[in-house]
C-alpha cells in the first residue's frame, strides 16, 4: 500500500488515540489479576491487538468494545499455549510477556515477524535464567523464537537495558515471584517508560525500592488487583501533528494529551517549542502553531521513537540541529538512525549520520518516492516531510501504520492534509 502526500496546509483539532505502552502495561497486569478489570478506550492497533492475542491465550478472557475492554484476569493461574505466541510485530509485547511466561512452570514459545526475529532479547534471557527460569532464543542469537520455562524464583541479578523494555519485564512479574529480586542496572535508556511501568505498579500497591534507577528491590509473593481506567492519549503518535503543525505553519490543537502523564515523548512539546513552534497548552489539549524553525541540539535518550519525526523537523529548521545520544534507535524496528538518513537524503535533505544520532541542516525537500522500510514510525515521518516537500511524495509500505496509529491518515485529512491511500 502506498501513502500519497502533497504540499498542505493544516487547521482544526483532532482527538489523539491511546498509549500503545500504557495499553498493553494494562493488558498484561489484567491478565495477571484475580478478577475483571475494565481499560477505558484503549489502543486497538496491530501490537495492542497482538498483546490481547498472547494475553488471551495465557488464560485471559477478553471481552472487546469500540470503548471498553473487559478483561478477566488469570490471577497467576496461567494456561499453557499448545502453539508459540506470535506477537506479531510487537517488540514491546515479546520484552514484557518474556517475563510473564516464566511465571509458569512450563515451557512456553514466542515468535513474531521478520523485524522481530532480527531484535534481539538476550540481556533479558540472561537475566531471566538467572533468576530461576530458563530462557533460550531456538537459534541461539537472542532473537525469536524464544522458548521460556518458570518458575521465576527471584535473586540478584546484573541487566544492562539498551532498551528501557528488558527493565519493565522484570519490574512487571518479579513481584509475583516467590522470592524477592534485586536487579542492578549499570545502562539504562529510556528512562521515562520504566517510570511509566513504576506509576502502574504504584497503582497496583506494588511494594519495591528504587534506588536512583541503578538498583531495584522487588519482595516476591505480591498480587495484582483487577482495576478500571481510562487509558491516556499518546504523545509518540502525537509527535507527528506536533512537527506537521510546526513545519506548515500550521495552527493545530491536540485534543486528550496530559503533560502529566508520564510518557517520555511528552518532551517533544518543549524540543519544538526550543525550535521557535508556539505552543499552549491547557488540561486536555495542546495548541501548536509553526513558524520560523531554527536549530539545536536535542538529546533523545529518553524519547527515541520521536527521532524520525524531528530529524524531518530538522530539516525545516535554520541552520543545523543535532539528533544525539540515540543509538538505541538502531535497534529498533529498523535501523531508525540509517533509514532516516538514507530516506531524508533521497528528497534533497543534507543528512549527517552519527552512531549515535544524526546531524541535519536547513534543506530543501522535493518529492518521488520513498520507502517506508516496514516501519510505522518511518512511514508516518515521511508522510509528513511530504506535506511540506516541493511537488508530491510517495511512501511506499504504509501499511505498517496499523502497527501504531491505523487512524494517522484519516485525522490528518480531517486537519485538511492532502493524503491519499492507494
Amino acid at each position: 500500500m502506498n501513502l500519497v502526500v502533497s504540499p498542505s496546509s493544516l487547521h482544526g483539532a483532532v482527538r489523539i488515540p491511546a498509549s500503545k505502552s500504557h495499553t498493553i502495561r494494562a493488558l498484561l497486569i489484567a491478565t495477571l489479576a484475580d478478577g475483571v478489570s475494565e481499560l477505558h478506550n484503549p489502543l486497538e492497533s496491530g501490537d495492542t491487538l497482538s498483546c490481547a492475542n498472547v494475553c488471551s491465550a495465557l488464560g485471559a478472557r477478553i471481552e472487546r468494545t469500540p470503548h471498553l475492554w473487559r478483561v478477566s484476569g488469570t490471577g497467576l493461574n496461567l494456561r499453557i499455549p499448545d502453539t508459540p505466541l506470535d506477537v506479531g510485530n510487537s517488540g514491546t509485547t515479546l520484552y514484557l510477556a518474556l517475563a510473564t511466561a516464566a511465571l509458569a512452570d512450563r515451557p512456553i514459545t514466542f515468535t513474531g515477524d521478520y523485524q522481530i526475529q532480527r531484535r534481539s532479547a538476550q540481556p533479558l534471557l540472561d537475566a531471566l535464567s538467572a533468576l530461576g527460569a530458563l530462557a533460550v532464543s531456538h537459534r541461539a542469537n537472542g532473537c525469536a523464537p524464544i522458548t521460556v520455562r518458570g518458575p521465576l524464583r527471584g535473586g540478584s541479578v546484573t541487566l544492562p537495558c539498551p532498551t528501557s523494555q528488558y527493565l519493565s519485564s522484570l519490574l512487571l512479574n518479579c513481584p509475583l515471584a516467590s522470592a524477592p529480586t534485586s536487579i542492578s542496572v549499570p545502562l539504562l535508556n529510556e528512562q521515562p517508560y520504566v517510570e511509566m511501568t513504576l506509576d502502574w505498579l504504584a497503582r497496583q500497591g506494588i511494594s519495591l525500592h528504587n534506588d536512583a534507577f541503578q538498583r531495584f528491590f522487588i519482595p516476591g509473593q505480591q498480587r495484582y488487583h483487577p482495576f478500571s481506567r481510562d487509558i491516556p492519549a499518546d504523545f509518540s503518535s502525537a509527535t507527528f501533528f506536533l512537527v506537521a503543525a510546526a513545519i506548515t505553519n500550521s495552527d493545530v490543537e491536540l485534543v486528550g494529551l496530559d503533560m502529566h502523564d508520564t510518557q517520555g515523548d511528552k518532551a517533544v512539546v518543549s524540543m519544538l517549542s526550543a525550535m521557535g513552534a508556539t505552543i499552549d497548552i491547557a488540561p486536555d489539549r495542546i495548541r501548536v502553531r509553526g513558524g520560523t524553525l531554527h536549530g539545536t541540539t536535542l538529546d533523545l535518550n529518553a524519547t527515541p521513537d520521536a527521532l524520525p519525526a524531528l530529524a524531518v523537523a530538522a530539516c525545516f529548521a535554520e541552520g543545523e540541529t543535532r539528533l544525539i545520544n540515540v543509538a538505541q534507535a538502531r535497534i529498533k524496528e529498523t535501523d531508525r538512525i540509517a533509514v532516516m538518513t538514507k530516506e531524508l537524503r533521497a528528497l534533497g535533505a543534507n543528512v549527517e549520520e552519527l552512531p549515535d544520532g544524526m546531524i541535519i541542516r536547513h534543506s530543501h525537500l522535493h518529492g518521488g518516492h520513498a520507502s517506508g522500510h516496514d516501519d510505522h514510525r518511518v512511514v508516518m515521518a515521511l508522510a509528513v516531510a511530504g506535506l511540506r516537500a516541493s511537488s508530491p511524495l510517495t511512501v511506499h509500505g504504509a501499511e505498517a501504520i496499523s502497527v501504531t496509529f491505523p487512524s494517522f491518515v484519516s485525522l490528518m485529512q480531517q486537519l485538511g492534509a492532502h493524503l491519499q491511500l492507494l
